[in-house]
């Protein structure tokens, strides 16, 4: 029997189709509950493009797929549960760097990147924050 998908991955499904609205699906992101891999005592993330990913997956399912490819072998991957405006909101303006949240990474139909710009993550850590307000790119 096929799992059914979160809402969240619902939305991203719709996104990924060329269809939905993306405010819808930055919200759903914000109310959803992600599992994000733990390594070390922090949360597991990774570098591309100047950017810090941290980590999360819709579901156990999405999460296991993630483990096979990077997990300790034969060892259970150990997760936390946050909701996703915890991890926006709270954990990237903590790290100090461009940071973003990936969801699915691991699923390649069904992957979904929230990068650290104006209306996903706050604007005091949004690399496009001076843009936005007009100051930046010789304003």
């Amino acid at each position: 029997m096929k799992q059914a998908r979160t809402a969240l991955a619902e939305r991203i499904a719709e996104r990924r189709r060329g269809v939905g609205d993306p405010r819808a699906l930055v919200g759903e992101m914000r109310r959803s509950v992600l599992l994000v891999p733990t390594a070390d005592g922090g949360l597991w993330s990774s570098r591309s493009g100047g950017v810090r990913w941290i980590c999360g997956f819709t579901d156990e399912t999405a999460l296991a797929r993630f483990a096979l490819r990077h997990g300790p072998g034969d060892q259970p991957m150990d997760y936390a549960a946050l909701l996703g405006a915890r991890i926006v909101d709270e954990v990237v303006p903590s790290l100090g760097e461009p940071a973003g949240l990936a969801v699915d990474i691991a699923s390649e139909d069904g992957s979904m990147f929230f990068p650290p710009v104006v209306g996903i993550v706050p604007d005091t850590v949004a690399v496009d924050a001076d843009v936005r307000k007009g100051r930046g790119h010789g304003r």
